[in-house]
């Protein structure tokens, strides 16, 4: 950006600082973030801070077991917009990209503007940016060229997701970012709903495993994307749940420590209830066709004793053949 379109930049964000914009948007309360509590000047024109290679190499080892299951998630993300000249970055907790999807003609450009692993967009270190302010607030957000901090990045569009882990703790962010100044609203748009689709699928993926003992319940939500699911054990006790699980069911760590009934924990209404119990139904009818009404063949197979599938049985009015 020329000097006089930089000079323009860090006005337009001093003068909304000013006007105490920041209760009422949420960018300017990010532009404050980045000059007031960071220090930061928009002018600046130094390219992000990076970590050194040992460091960089103990960042990506913390986070190979979430590399390791998001591979599929962001290749098929990358094959979503790679073709639009965007590319695909993972990073840590701390703003680091530690991997990265794009293509080889666009990898100079990319490395000219600091989107590559190792480099440092925390919103203290970069202001005002996808991943950085993602991973503040905590939510899915795009970060469109003049609305970053810095005027040098005024060119990139940067969209971004958090990702949560089994215990519903924040981990990691997930950012399609783009430096084409072709790159329209609507594309924008669509660029956002394939993230946070992505990072929900990061996330199942990493419940189901970390969990892969229990049975998965798909908790009703209005947010059909947002994958709810709880954990219940062969008793029918919840050991675990996803963070939008936790936030529709209003349940806490402590919570789980105390082995609610799933039926107790999903109670939040009637339809709730009805969902679960049919979701229940399901299971077991599905268990007895295959064991052809064996009740201990199915309870075997579900991996809970024949004893809780009976009283399964008798609490959801099912009759066995056998």
């Amino acid at each position: 950006m020329a000097a006089a379109g930089t000079t323009h930049h860090a006005d337009r964000i001093q003068s909304a600082i000013s006007s105490n914009g920041a209760a009422k948007s949420a960018l300017i309360a990010s532009w404050q973030r980045s000059a007031c509590l960071h220090k930061l000047d928009p002018a600046r024109s130094n390219l992000p801070e990076r970590l050194t290679d040992s460091e960089f190499g103990r960042a990506r080892q913390k986070m190979e077991p979430l590399i390791h299951v998001a591979q599929p998630s962001l290749d098929r993300l990358y094959h979503s917009v790679g073709g639009a000249g965007c590319c695909v970055l993972l990073a840590d907790r701390n703003g680091v990209p530690v991997v990265r999807r794009g293509a080889p003609g666009d990898d100079a450009t990319f490395f000219d503007w600091g989107l590559w692993p190792g480099a440092i967009w925390s919103e203290g270190s970069e202001g005002t940016n996808g991943i950085g302010t993602c991973l503040v607030e905590q939510r899915a957000l795009t970060i469109h060229r003049d609305q970053h901090f810095y005027a040098r990045n005024a060119l990139l569009s940067c969209t971004t997701a958090p990702i949560y882990d089994h215990q519903g703790r924040l981990v990691a962010a997930l950012d399609v970012s783009s430096c084409r100044s072709e790159l329209i609203e609507k594309f924008v748009n669509l660029i956002a709903t394939a993230v946070s689709d992505a990072a929900a699928r990061i996330e199942a993926e990493c419940f189901r495993l970390a969990y892969s003992q229990a049975r998965i319940l798909v908790v009703p939500v209005a947010d059909k994307g947002a994958r709810a699911l709880i954990a219940v054990d062969a008793d029918d006790l919840v050991v675990g749940a996803t963070r939008a699980a936790r936030l529709a069911l209003g349940i806490s760590q402590a919570c789980l420590q105390k082995s609610r009934p799933a039926a107790e924990v999903m109670n939040m209404s009637r339809t709730v209830t009805e969902n679960l119990a049919a979701a229940e139904r399901g299971v077991l009818q599905r268990a007895l066709a295959r064991a052809e009404g064996n009740v201990t063949a199915a309870a075997e197979a579900l991996g809970m004793s024949r004893a809780t599938f009976y009283r399964k049985l008798r609490r959801l009015e099912l009759h066995r053949t056998h």
